[in-house]
């Protein structure tokens, strides 16, 4: 009886262990990939949702692509916000400057794209100083928004924030368009639209030369008349984030 209930005193112990193991796997995992969350830095994921907006959000260019993605825009008086990669911004400064004379606003998505999990500090703070003074120096424009490449954050992520004044952005609805058929990709982001929503595109494939992102041109082609229909208007994500009296 003795040596059953220490076996079984044991097993509590040991199945415990295991448990909070678990759930602190799972913690850190809600903490670095969550869009909602903001453990590691300070993020949002939507904006205001009393008004009937939406801010399209673009990572990973610019690219040689990006120039039919700002007459897909306009065609429809659209304003978006885009997050670019400094690597890009030196192969094509051209666009990145067409980008930021359109109107669209302009945010810090690294240097060179990586994976910032298990990163160093002064890696990430590097990473993303770098691509702030290249995006200033070529667009003319000082980023003070920040998304992390694949949405991973990691520590130190914070302290790079504060010491660049930059604030992250993640978002409400990701279109996937790097992956899924336009038409998929479409179905999949209007079915998140809401009030407040910020939705994720791609308007490059990492630091890709000219990579193809006719998915991502024609997602786009497809939601914003449906949009424009259900009485959305279209603001960059700082205009989104402004809160309305």
């Amino acid at each position: 009886m003795t040596v059953s209930l220490r076996c079984n005193v044991g097993s509590t112990m040991w199945m415990a262990a295991i448990g909070g193991a678990a759930a602190a796997a799972g913690s850190m995992a809600w903490a670095v990939r969550s869009p909602r969350s903001s453990v590691l830095a300070p993020s949002v994921h939507r904006g205001d949702p009393n008004r009937k907006s939406i801010a399209i959000t673009f990572d990973d260019g610019p690219s040689e692509s990006t120039p039919r993605l700002l007459e897909a825009l306009a065609r429809h008086g659209a304003r978006a916000t885009f997050f670019h990669c400094g690597a890009n911004v030196e192969r094509v400064p051209a666009v990145a400057r067409q980008v930021a004379a359109a109107g669209h606003e302009l945010g810090n998505h690294t240097y060179s794209h990586p994976m910032i999990q298990f990163k160093s500090s002064e890696f990430i703070y590097s990473e993303m100083r770098r691509a702030q003074s290249v995006i200033e120096q070529t667009a003319g424009v000082a980023p003070v928004l920040f998304r992390a490449p694949y949405g991973v954050r990691w520590f130190g992520l914070r302290e790079a924030q504060r010491r660049l004044n930059l604030l992250g952005v993640m978002w409400t609805v990701i279109a996937l368009d790097w992956k899924l058929t336009a038409e998929a990709a479409a179905r999949r982001i209007l079915r998140g639209s809401c009030p407040g929503a910020i939705v994720c595109l791609h308007d490059g494939r990492g630091t890709r030369k000219d990579p193809d992102i006719s998915a991502t041109i024609d997602t786009i082609q497809r939601v914003l008349p449906v949009w424009a229909d259900w009485g959305y208007q279209f603001e960059t994500v700082s205009q989104i984030l402004c809160k309305t009296n």
